[in-house]
């Protein structure tokens, strides 16, 4: 019954959405590659690699715009307009666009890499630095410096061979957070936290169609919902075990 139900459901739905879009006036958007209706050009995002952007660069100018779904995005692609966003107006692009899981992982931006700029991150930002960056905090991080010490030699040690940096940043992130929380790099429960870590690495990059489409969050098709709740209940676990220990 459910299944006629959306096959009856999905063309009105649609009918109505373009109806709708059609008597909104256009917005003053950059030029960009003509966007279908409903998924815009989401059909390309295989496509858009810092190569494919290159391509749609050269054609539509340094700064385009792709709808994807109905998440609206611009790209930038020359160093005086790069500047405008990074420097002269970062007040106004500070904020990062957080996916449904990167909204949930983190208990809606409860962090300081997603937090939107405002009191909540200048307290954070605050604690950071008088807590964790301060003179006599930054001499007790001698396993930290340590860490990137070993990563630095392992990097020139490979001189003129190929290296996989994504691995090589992800086992000094990894080192670096296991001796915070252990206080060594091996650990009885290691072999978890790496799993926890490698888990929420696969989710925050994860295609989720109500990222682009938001009346279609509902539709988990791959399953991504429950391996969100699984995920983050795994690491309060995890940090609720290591409180308890302490």
């Amino acid at each position: 019954m459910s299944f006629f139900f959306l096959f009856f459901l999905l063309p009105f739905t649609t009918l109505f959405l373009l109806s709708f879009l059609r008597r909104r006036p256009p917005l003053p958007l950059p030029p960009g590659p003509k966007p279908l209706p409903i998924i815009g050009n989401m059909r390309m995002m295989g496509q858009l690699t810092h190569r494919g952007l290159a391509r749609l660069a050269d054609r539509y100018g340094g700064l385009f715009h792709l709808r994807l779904g109905f998440l609206h995005a611009v790209a930038v692609s020359t160093p005086e307009i790069a500047k405008q966003v990074l420097q002269v107006q970062d007040n106004i692009f500070s904020n990062r666009p957080a996916t449904i899981a990167i909204s949930y992982l983190t208990y809606d931006r409860a962090d300081m890499a997603f937090a939107h700029y405002g009191p909540f991150w200048r307290q954070m930002r605050k604690l950071c630095v008088t807590k964790l960056f301060s003179r006599k905090r930054a001499e007790s991080w001698t396993s930290v410096r340590e860490e990137v010490d070993s990563t630095i030699k392992t990097l020139a040690n490979k001189t003129g061979s190929p290296v996989n940096v994504g691995e090589l940043v992800f086992n000094l992130t990894m080192n670096i957070t296991l001796r915070a929380a252990f206080g060594t790099q091996s650990s009885d429960n290691e072999e978890k936290f790496i799993s926890i870590l490698q888990e929420f690495s696969k989710l925050f990059g994860a295609f989720n169609i109500g990222d682009f489409i938001p009346w279609l969050k509902w539709f988990d098709l791959n399953g991504i919902n429950e391996r969100l709740r699984k995920a983050r209940l795994e690491l309060d676990e995890f940090i609720d075990k290591i409180i308890e220990a302490t």
